[in-house]
């Protein structure tokens, strides 16, 4: 495969040939420009030219990094998430301990918003991106590794970057959740519901509760898996409506502690107790976990420990001469019993 190399930074010449009109137009676009009136949809063109070429208007975007802002980004898709500010504080200890700053952003998981916050990194001339994305692989962060800018993602499942000097950290999220998922079954639970999403590490925590169920005998059965959202009411209402379906369920494992707590609430509000008539397991042990009634059984990844090592691999780039090839590197998980189940 072609070793990847940082291109040229695109003009708005380039835009102008691409969209077929004149560089001046594209100036008005850009700027814009209420001097003359043009057509929406060659604006539009004009715009989405300049999209796909990658093009940011800002003298601080530089295309060969000769200098350096000492400002690193880190991008996440939930900061009301208590799991993330544990992971930005040991970004933020390691940055500062080497003289950056941060920033950070949000993104609420949202496609658009990761681009938008990728464009906002490239115009801020940040050094480097600490990521947590849902939607953008590895391709389609090309633009900015393209221009210099270095990139570590944090991700559910190793994720390959072909030849991209592009970095990734990950917790087997399959290994942790079929690990909590045969805990429950080696303490006598049979009919065990899961609570999921359909984004980010969702798909691995749900492969791996089905291996925990078929390695022990067990069938899957669809009726017990609700999707939600990763948030505290995603977790009730799932919950309320796996209850509805399923009044002989006798454990759950939710795929984040927010949907855990939920799910307590949602039981309790039934009229049933935790553990004695529904066990409930979390994952991501969030600071609340351990003060919810009954304190909740969850996996921990080390989050602080995780954002640290992020952003040390990230200056371990930012500090190379030459570029590395991409890394990608498997870290701890913990499973952590509490009383909840």
């Amino acid at each position: 495969m072609a070793e990847h190399r940082l291109r040229k930074r695109p003009t708005q010449a380039d835009i102008a040939r691409m969209a077929g009109v004149s560089q001046a137009m594209v100036s008005y676009v850009l700027n814009n420009s209420e001097e003359i009136s043009i057509l929406q949809q060659t604006r539009q063109r004009i715009l989405d030219s300049a999209a796909r070429l990658g093009y940011v208007l800002n003298n601080n975007a530089r295309t060969l990094r000769t200098s350096k802002s000492l400002t690193i980004v880190s991008i996440i898709p939930d900061i009301t998430n208590p799991f993330y500010p544990d992971f930005e504080r040991g970004v933020q200890e390691v940055a500062e301990d080497n003289g950056y700053g941060l920033m950070i952003y949000n993104t609420d998981g949202d496609a658009e918003k990761e681009r938008r916050a990728l464009r906002a990194a490239l115009q801020s001339g940040a050094d480097g991106i600490v990521g947590v994305f849902f939607h953008i692989n590895a391709h389609g962060l090309r633009i900015v590794l393209d221009w210099g800018v270095q990139v570590v993602r944090l991700e559910p499942v190793v994720r390959a970057t072909g030849s991209y000097p592009l970095d990734s950290l990950f917790v087997d999220n399959v290994a942790a959740a079929r690990t909590a998922v045969t805990y429950l079954i080696e303490r006598g639970y049979q009919r065990i519901g899961l609570l999921t999403a359909d984004e980010g590490p969702g798909s691995p925590r749900f492969t791996g509760y089905r291996a925990a169920l078929e390695s022990h005998g067990l069938l899957y059965d669809p009726s017990l898996v609700e999707q939600g959202t990763f948030l505290e009411n995603g977790g009730y209402s799932a919950m309320r409506r796996l209850l509805q379906k399923q009044p002989r369920l006798d454990a759950v494992f939710a795929a984040n502690d927010m949907m855990a707590i939920g799910a307590l609430m949602a039981v309790k509000e039934a009229g049933l107790a935790v553990p004695q008539d529904v066990a409930i397991m979390g994952f991501d042990d969030i600071p609340v976990a351990s003060l919810v009634e009954p304190p909740l059984s969850t996996v921990t990844q080390f989050q602080r420990r995780l954002g640290q090592r992020a952003a040390t691999m990230l200056l371990e780039r930012l500090a190379s001469d030459d570029p590395l090839p991409g890394r990608c590197e498997e870290m701890p998980f913990n499973l952590i019993i509490r009383q909840s189940t």
